[in-house]
């Protein structure tokens, strides 16, 4: 069986990147909540970054799967450098907007001149 690998920054080098730059202190005001923030990300990021990001959330939610949520919190927070606490209702949340930024392959916007 494989080691659950440790929760850093140089393990988790995408999700860190996002919750830095979406999870921070100003996310009320930027995006209203963290759930619109993820959303937010899904549509800014190019495939390979949301890729990263969602392979990221999803590695962690399954390596922290049965911890309370304040234990998964201060993982965001404290070794990832998010600065946003979730309930459980925004984990789910964003959970399922991760997922699917993984299923969308690529859903750049077309615009047509």
């Amino acid at each position: 069986m494989n080691p659950k690998p440790e929760i850093t920054a140089a393990n988790f080098p995408a999700l860190r990147a996002f919750l830095r730059g979406y999870f921070h202190e100003d996310v009320a005001d930027e995006y209203g909540t963290p759930v619109e923030a993820a959303d937010q990300f899904c549509e800014d990021a190019d495939t390979d970054e949301r890729t990263a990001v969602a392979q990221e959330w999803t590695n962690l939610m399954t390596l922290l799967n049965g911890r309370p949520i304040p234990e998964i919190n201060q993982a965001l927070t404290k070794k990832l450098g998010g600065a946003v606490r979730l309930n459980e209702e925004e984990f789910q949340q964003v959970s399922e907007i991760f997922a699917r930024c993984l299923t969308v392959k690529n859903h750049r916007k077309v615009v047509n001149d």
